[in-house]
């Protein structure tokens, strides 16, 4: 069996889950707000509601479809540098352009040239980002023998991960309140820079340069990955759980706004969303136990279901008599924290116990091809999430009128449980190969 990977390694490579949650989830967090601020407000909107909406749908969900073409191309790759790294080393900059292209918009050139401009850069970023991100996730399996060490690692991104949240939802409200939205998106774009940089360098030396590539056409790959029961059990429920908190997240902005009635919106959001990452950093031991006890499936579908019943409380908040409506989302927020840590905590390592099952199946590692269709899966089921939240939002955003801020919940409430349903079937072992037959 091959010892695990030094400890300074493990972190290393982990580390750039910090920079890359910042850039994501501020992102997701402000960008529909950027272009389309509720009315009445001191910014005059970009666009309207409805076309933002559209775009940040429908870019998103054409570009996906390069995922799993990248994918394909990265596991075929035969290079001195091997499979991987020649991808992250030239998408990474590129993709950290392009997030902070997103923010500066031509001004004053008229709604159209605002949504033709959107649309170009969110189309690039999309695209730099699964070229970068794709082969950087595809490097787990190849580095990390067994499951323990997988979760492992997963554990260190997870923390990782919660102190890029930090800064992409908690520091980038407070950054956009006193200096704007471009400083924002420069603090955030450098951190993805800086730690993807310092995780590629602590395993350059690790990475494979010698597996052999996957000599296997593309028409078939994807038959033999889409005809993966494990896989196809699997992904619904973390996509799923995706969409709804991706919705949760665009909607907190106008949550604080219709809910709580406060003006300084940034600060708000800073706080909601710390409150929730104390939650769930301090919770993922204790998913980490449970799955060593029961197994990572089986704490991982517990998970979706406290997921599903707190999104679901969101839409009872300020309707408790006798407690204020912020010490009431407060809660809510300690309550979502606590699941979305477990869930979390083991997508990527179900992910690399699926592809051991496809190498029994086929005798290659296709990593890439899973690693980057489950992104395109989950890239063209999030992209929804701007459109529906939308659409939701139009029934009613304002502190007058909030029938449409309190169904966001219970619907990314409803997404989650769907998922859990469909991945109850999930019944493969966290062991699928001996450690000793992975990677080469």
């Amino acid at each position: 069996m091959r010892a695990w990977l030094p400890l300074r390694t493990r972190l290393l490579y982990a580390s750039d889950s910090l920079g890359g949650e910042a850039l994501t989830e501020s992102r997701g967090l402000w960008l529909l707000y950027y272009y389309a601020p509720p009315a009445h407000g001191r910014t005059s909107p970009l666009l309207t509601l409805g076309l933002a909406g559209a775009v940040l749908t429908a870019v998103p969900l054409v570009c996906a479809l390069a995922d799993p073409l990248i994918g394909h191309w990265s596991d075929r790759t035969d290079s001195r540098l091997g499979r991987r790294l020649p991808f992250i080393v030239l998408a990474t900059p590129l993709w950290v352009l392009f997030a902070v292209l997103l923010f500066t918009p031509p001004r004053h050139a008229g709604a159209t040239i605002d949504a033709v401009y959107l649309g170009i850069v969110v189309a690039l970023y999309s695209l730099t980002s699964i070229s970068s991100g794709g082969p950087y996730e595809s490097l787990l399996p190849e580095i990390a023998a067994s499951s323990e060490e997988r979760v492992s690692i997963n554990g260190f991104k997870v923390y990782f991960g919660a102190a890029g949240g930090a800064v992409g939802l908690v520091a980038s409200g407070l950054i956009v309140d006193r200096f704007g939205f471009l400083a924002m998106a420069l603090t955030v774009g450098s951190l993805a820079l800086i730690f993807r940089a310092v995780g590629t360098a602590g395993i350059w030396k690790t990475a494979s340069r010698r597996q052999a590539p996957a000599r296997i056409p593309l028409r078939q790959a994807l038959r033999a990955t889409l005809g993966n029961r494990y896989f196809l059990l699997y992904l619904p429920g973390f996509v799923l759980f995706q969409v709804g908190l991706t919705m949760t997240r665009a909607a907190l902005p106008y949550y604080v706004k219709a809910i709580l009635n406060v003006t300084k919106t940034g600060t708000w959001v800073a706080i909601l969303t710390a409150v929730l990452i104390g939650a769930f950093v301090l919770s993922v031991p204790a998913h980490a136990r449970l799955a060593r006890r029961i197994s990572k499936r089986r704490a991982f579908g517990r998970a979706m279901i406290g997921a599903a019943a707190a999104f679901s409380l969101l839409s009872l908040v300020g309707l408790l008599p006798g407690v204020p409506a912020a010490a009431q989302i407060l809660l809510v927020m300690i309550l979502a924290g606590i699941p979305v840590a477990g869930v979390y905590l083991f997508p990527a390592t179900l992910t690399a116990d699926i592809i051991d099952y496809d190498s029994t199946q086929t005798g290659m590692r296709r990593e890439a091809m899973y690693y980057q269709l489950h992104s395109f899966v989950e890239q063209a089921s999030t992209s929804l999430a701007p459109g529906l939240l939308a659409i939701l939002l139009l029934l009613g955003d304002t502190h007058a009128d909030q029938l449409g801020i309190r169904l966001v919940g219970p619907v990314a409430g409803l997404l989650v449980l769907i998922g859990y349903l469909v991945f109850r079937r999930y019944d493969l072992a966290d062991e699928v190969l001996p450690p000793s037959s992975r990677g080469v």
